[in-house]
C-alpha cells in the first residue's frame, strides 16, 4: 500500500518517517520528496508498505496527528496522473508570427 504523507516539517528525515510508520507494521520504502533546485523538503513524501491491513491502522492512527511539531496529512496514495503539454513548443515549427508560440 503505497500512503501519501502530507503537511511534514522541512527537518523531517526519511529515518525519522520510517520509524513512524514501524510502530504500525513493515515498512519497504520512504520518500520524503525534495525540491529539485535546492534539494529541500518540499513539504510531503510516501510510505509504502506491504501489508493493507497495515497500512490502514497507520493511516487511521496517524492522520491527523501531530509529528514534528505539525498535523500530519496521511492517506492512501491516489496514482500519478499523466502531465499533459508541459515542455516546451516545438522550436522546428516556421510560425508566421516571428518564431512566438
Amino acid at each position: 500500500m503505497n500512503i501519501y504523507v502530507g503537511n511534514l516539517s522541512w527537518q523531517t528525515t526519511e529515518e525519522q518517517l520510517k520509524s513512524l510508520f514501524e510502530a504500525y507494521g513493515e515498512v519497504s520504502a520512504v520518500t520524503i520528496i525534495k525540491d529539485k533546485f535546492t534539494g529541500s523538503s518540499r513539504g510531503f513524501g510516501f510510505v509504502e508498505m506491504p501489508s493493507n491491513p497495515e497500512g490502514q491502522a497507520a493511516i487511521q492512527a496517524l492522520n491527523e496527528s501531530e509529528f514534528d511539531g505539525r498535523s500530519l496529512k496521511v492517506n492512501v496514495a491516489r496514482p500519478k496522473e499523466p502531465r499533459e503539454g508541459g515542455g516546451r513548443p516545438d522550436r522546428r515549427r516556421n510560425d508566421r508570427r516571428g518564431g512566438r508560440y
